[in-house]
């Protein structure tokens, strides 16, 4: 099994937890655990899926890092409303393979469903999507790319995807052209959650959180700068 996730802030209407890379949010078909919402127990609440009781957002299984849990139906609501209006700033960590061409961007490209492998999302694609996703070079290596990346909207591996449209796959996903795993000691993809801000959604209290990346990728980060 993973690693535990970590509460790095509650209260009585959310929780904002760093999920560890191998760990699903809430069971699927044909995925059935273990899941964040089994690791967090009792304080995950709201919303009318039992499967999923108090989330409002996702994080790939193997994308590591910051995540919103509501803890209340009233969060619930708030939450789910304000991540549909794009209220809720997400940005992430990434390294890719190559160097995008611009130092900043801004990708705006439906996605959709892979009409030859539906457990992929491909630009255009079946019922393709509004998504948006705005990145920043932070960093070149000699190989790679170290880059911020802000979602606008959440779809489905909205990142990993839009960033294979521009010739710049994540490092160490095989799904999105990323290569084949095992590339700097990985065993997963070089995406993590690091940095999450809002409005508190009943107090109106502006909160933002910082997490770090794990070591799995920071050792990954170190190795690329001195290949």
């Amino acid at each position: 099994m993973s690693a535990e996730p970590r509460i790095v802030w509650q209260d009585d209407h959310l929780a904002v937890v760093d999920k560890p890379a191998g760990l699903i949010v809430h069971p699927a078909p044909g995925n059935p655990g273990p899941s964040l919402v089994e690791a967090l127990g009792d304080l995950p609440g709201g919303g009318d899926d039992p499967q999923r009781p108090g989330i409002v957002h996702r994080l790939d299984k193997d994308t590591s890092g910051l995540l919103i849990v509501a803890r209340s139906p009233e969060a619930h609501r708030a939450l789910s409303a304000m991540i549909a209006a794009r209220e809720v700033s997400r940005s992430y960590t990434a390294l890719v393979d190559g160097c995008p061409s611009s130092r900043t961007g801004k990708i705006d490209a439906p996605l959709g469903r892979d009409h030859r492998s539906p457990e992929l999302v491909v630009v255009g694609g079946r019922r393709p999507r509004p998504a948006v996703t705005h990145f920043e070079v932070a960093e070149r290596l000699p190989r790679e790319a170290l880059l911020d990346v802000r979602l606008e909207t959440g779809r489905t591996h909205q990142i990993r995807a839009h960033l294979l449209a521009i010739g710049s796959p994540i490092v160490g996903d095989p799904q999105y052209g990323g290569g084949t795993a095992g590339r700097y000691g990985l065993d997963r993809q070089f995406l993590h959650s690091s940095r999450l801000a809002f409005e508190h959604p009943v107090g109106g209290a502006e909160l933002a959180f910082e997490s770090d990346l794990p070591a799995d990728l920071a050792r990954a980060l170190e190795a690329a700068r001195v290949d």
